[in-house]
């Protein structure tokens, strides 16, 4: 699923929607954000990823933008979030 935009109070729902019918769907094992685009996200958003980490595999595909990875490294959240990057391995095709 493509993240992309700001993510807080006022602009969170959509998303946790989407979320939320995706893990409605009994085969659903994983759960992979891409966030490569995510201009903002604040403690609603953190929540909510946490939340979807505790009930199912969740992934953030990144390289994860500045103010993401800050939020995620201040909040120490960096250690128990899966985070991969979309760009590892591009240099050697």
């Amino acid at each position: 699923m493509r993240c992309a935009g700001e993510f807080e109070f006022s602009t969170l729902a959509p998303l946790q929607a989407v979320c939320d019918t995706a893990l409605a769907e009994a085969r659903v094992e994983r759960l992979v954000l891409d966030v490569r685009d995510v201009t903002f996200g604040d403690s609603t958003f953190l929540n909510l990823l946490l939340t979807l980490s505790g009930a199912t595999d969740l992934r953030l595909l990144g390289p994860l933008p500045r103010q993401l990875a800050r939020l995620l490294a201040v909040t120490g959240t960096d250690q128990v979030l899966t985070i991969e990057d979309a760009t590892a391995g591009k240099a050697a095709e």
